[in-house]
Formats: C-alpha cells, structure tokens, sequence
C-alpha cells in the first residue's frame, strides 16, 4: 500500500498567531504559483508554526523571505505517497514500529478515492525509516 517514500525537505514558518495569518501565507503562495502539498498548523502561546511541503521549496522559501516571513528554515522529512485506502497507515506505522523507528511528527493530505495520500513525517533516524519503508 506504500506507492513510494523518499526523503525531502519541509518550510518551517514560526509566526505571530494571529487570525488570518494562514490565509495570507496560502495567498502569497498562491499569487506565486506555487501548490501547497501538505500543511501543518498548530499554536504556541502567541506563536504559531507553520509546516508546508510545497512543489517548489527554493522560490516559496523565498518569496515568503521577501514578504517578511524571516523566521523560516527548510527541515528533513520523509514524504510517503500511500493508497488511498483503509489501512495503509497502519502498514506504515507498524513498519516503522517494528524497526523500533519513533515517529516525532506526522501529518498529511488526502483527496476522494482514486489518488494517492501524502503523508509528510520525521523520525527518530529519517535514513533507517526511509530503508524500512521501501521493503
């Protein structure tokens, strides 16, 4: 059920949590070109972090750069295209468990049945989760 896992990089934005503060991210991107393949979100008291794969990182990176987004960093991950199916991340994770891998993080995209769901996660060993997922 894995269609493929490969290591790859991730944009880390910390920003001010405000209201709206997502909105004008995915419009600068979008007034790029540039898709957003999978997102992240989550709050820290009066910070929010960010976590994006897009299609192009370099010219994200930068014109989040250029709009003042200075707080960046592009990240290792691992990005894992599965079955859109039920138990495909339970192949997944166990694998990883097996291997005694620890899943730091882990999030992702779906769509209707039919396409394959992105799931973007960082580990305890990237490399050795990368070689236990291609078995």
């Amino acid at each position: 059920m894995i269609k493929s896992a490969q290591l790859g990089k991730e944009i880390v934005v910390t920003v001010v949590n405000k209201i709206g503060v997502l909105a004008d991210v995915s419009k600068l991107l979008t007034d790029h070109g540039i898709n957003i393949r999978a997102v992240n979100g989550y709050a820290i008291e009066k910070n929010a972090v960010l976590r994006l794969v897009t299609e192009d990182n370099l010219r994200a990176s930068d014109a989040l750069k250029k709009a003042g987004y200075n707080n960046l960093a592009e990240k290792d991950a691992i990005i894992v295209e599965l079955e859109n199916k039920p138990g495909a991340l339970k192949i997944l994770t166990l694998k990883l468990a097996q291997e005694a891998i620890d899943i730091k993080y882990v999030y992702g995209s779906a769509c209707s049945a039919g396409c394959p769901a992105s799931i973007i996660l960082s580990t305890s060993d990237n490399e050795k989760a990368l070689v236990a997922l291609k078995k």
